[in-house]
C-alpha cells in the first residue's frame, strides 16, 4: 500500500464529496490499527455544518460504512490481490471513536463469558464491526466468535471455543 492509493484515494473522496454537493478537503495517511493496515482518508470536518457531518456520517456510522464501501470498490477495480489495499473513511473522529468502543465490547464480552460459560451475544453491529470483533478476539484460543440470524438481525455471539468442555 503506497502513495499511490493514498493519492487516488483522496482524490476520489473529494471529488465524490464534490458531486455530492460538499466543499471540503480529504487528507490521506496508511495507518496500522488493530484491524491491520489501511489508508485513512480523512474528511477536513471544519468547512462542514454540523447537520451535513450528522448525514455524512449517518445512523451508527452508516453513512461512512456506504462511502468507505464505494471507495474500496472503487478504488480496487481491476486490481490484482497485491495491488489492493484497504480504505477507512474517517470524519470527526467517529471511527477512532468507535473502535475504543468496539475494543471494549470485545473485552465485555470475553470477561462475561469468561464469568458465567455462557455464550454471550452482541448487538446491533454492523458487518464491519462483527469483522473487527472477530479480529480483536481471534488470538484469544480459550473464545470463539461467529455470527447468528440474518440481516437486519444478525449478531455477534462469543463463547468458549469448545463450550461442552467447560461443564
Amino acid at each position: 500500500m503506497g502513495d499511490q492509493l493514498q493519492q487516488r484515494g483522496q482524490q476520489w473522496l473529494e471529488n465524490f464529496l464534490k458531486l455530492a454537493g460538499l466543499s471540503t478537503t480529504v487528507s490521506a495517511e496508511v495507518r496500522e490499527n488493530p484491524f491491520g493496515k489501511s489508508c485513512w482518508l480523512t474528511i477536513d470536518h471544519a468547512t462542514l455544518q454540523p447537520h451535513q457531518i450528522d448525514i455524512l456520517v449517518g445512523d451508527r456510522g452508516a453513512g461512512l460504512d456506504a462511502i468507505q464501501y464505494l471507495a474500496n470498490s472503487a478504488l480496487n477495480l481491476g486490481l490484482s490481490q497485491e495491488e489492493q489495499g484497504a480504505v477507512t473513511i474517517e470524519l470527526n473522529g467517529y471511527r477512532e471513536r468507535r473502535q475504543q468502543e468496539l475494543a471494549a465490547i470485545a473485552q465485555t464480552a470475553s470477561d462475561r463469558v469468561r464469568e458465567t460459560g455462557e455464550e454471550y451475544e452482541i448487538k446491533s453491529l454492523s458487518s464491519a464491526e462483527r469483522r473487527q470483533i472477530h479480529s480483536l478476539l481471534q488470538d484469544q484460543p480459550d473464545l470463539e466468535t461467529f455470527s447468528r440470524g440474518q440481516e437486519p438481525h444478525r449478531n455477534l455471539v462469543v463463547r468458549f471455543a469448545h463450550p461442552s468442555d467447560q461443564s
